[in-house]
């Protein structure tokens, strides 16, 4: 009886590990505080995220004796001046209020000096744990190990960093369809919206244009969320007219897929990508816009991408496409690219530095572009080499 209960405990909750992960996650969409332990070590751990005053004074006497300390990534290491290949962790003293400490995280330029030293197993889960709640990707510390953490909260979640790192690889592995019913679009295109839901409660979409050949290699679209473009129509990007573009394409073609993946700001979230582009509007391309902030330069993986495709039946692809991120991306995770078709959106004054910088700094194949920036007579800004 007892193993059959466990069994079934599995099957409607999942594993521990998952459990906690999805528990902590919650936490940090809500600002509260989560313990994060890995060997020998068991932190309590605060997003920066909506940090202010109040936040920081009651952090600073729940960890009391213990004193806080701030966990950034090594990209905002970098930008901070500090040599860090891993996260870092920067003492804190008493004149560093909420502000100094925001500052700390996400102000475009700031200078001083750093008492620093590498971050632990467990705070670099707690960094991964805030990326994944899109917030901003810095945390508050105390250790508390060999402390009663009974004390800090009834109801505190506990997560293991081993568990964070399993995690998505897990929500690939949950991935199902949630529903799927017949859409017609405005401009007359036929589709059929397939919505896939994983546990890490995201949302992501397969719209399938017409009526595919799946015993040919399929033409596909990986399109990443952009509200502003896409709904709005902003210039800042080519997202919006990528996507017109990939639906007119794949017509044409008889049919086609495109998967809409919740990626918002190559993974960092809406808030995350107003940032940025205030850094943008401050004189950062969107490469440094998005290190100096402390992310990756692209925090996006395929592995649900790779995951819809299998379950939709479709192992071979035409990939519609200029990032050659999203080729290697998908073949590593099993699908098989049989060729790449390119789609070129129109330049305009808005965007022209962005697409420069992705083609530039990112390998973005935007041959259009070259031979726009080519036949220009106006001087361009120069774009450095993308850091390794």
């Amino acid at each position: 009886m007892c193993a059959v209960r466990t069994f079934g405990a599995s099957i409607l909750f999942g594993t521990k590990g998952q459990i906690s992960v999805s528990r902590g996650l919650a936490e940090f969409h809500a600002r509260r505080p989560v313990l994060v332990t890995a060997a020998g070590e068991t932190l309590l751990t605060l997003p920066v995220e909506g940090l202010d005053a109040q936040r920081l004074a009651a952090f600073v006497k729940l960890c009391a004796p213990a004193a806080p300390r701030l966990v950034i990534t090594a990209r905002r290491a970098l930008a901070l001046g500090l040599g860090a290949t891993t996260p870092m962790a920067l003492q804190l003293t008493a004149e560093h209020d909420a502000n100094s400490i925001l500052a700390l995280v996400a102000d475009a330029k700031i200078s001083g000096s750093f008492d620093a030293r590498p971050a632990g197993s467990a705070a670099s889960a707690a960094i991964q744990l805030v990326k994944l709640s899109h917030g901003l990707p810095a945390v508050l510390i105390a250790d508390v190990a060999g402390r009663d953490t009974a004390a800090f909260a009834p109801h505190i979640v506990t997560v293991e960093a081993e568990a964070v790192a399993r995690f998505g690889d897990d929500a690939v592995r949950s991935l199902a369809i949630a529903s799927e019913a017949s859409v017609p679009l405005n401009n007359g295109t036929r589709t059929r919206f397939v919505i896939f839901r994983d546990a890490m409660g995201g949302s992501s979409v397969a719209i399938i244009v017409g009526k595919p050949d799946l015993t040919n290699p399929v033409p596909v679209r990986l399109h990443s969320a952009c509200l502003t473009g896409d709904v709005f129509g902003s210039r800042r990007c080519d997202c919006g007219d990528q996507l017109k573009l990939a639906l007119a394409r794949l017509e044409d073609l008889g049919g086609g897929i495109i998967l809409y993946l919740a990626q918002e700001g190559r993974g960092l979230g809406l808030a995350n990508k107003m940032r940025t582009y205030q850094m943008q509007d401050d004189g950062l391309d969107t490469v440094d816009a998005n290190t100096t902030l402390g992310f990756d330069d692209d925090e996006r993986d395929y592995g649900i991408a790779a995951r819809m495709l299998q379950i939709l039946n479709c192992p071979r692809v035409v990939l519609l496409t200029n990032n050659p991120a999203k080729l290697d991306g998908l073949a590593k995770a099993g699908i098989e690219i049989a060729s790449r078709m390119p789609l070129e959106a129109p330049i305009n004054a808005d965007n022209r530095r962005y697409l420069t910088a992705k083609a530039a700094r990112a390998g973005h194949h935007l041959d259009h572009l070259m031979a726009s920036l080519a036949d220009s007579s106006e001087p361009t800004q120069d774009v450095a080499p993308l850091a390794t």
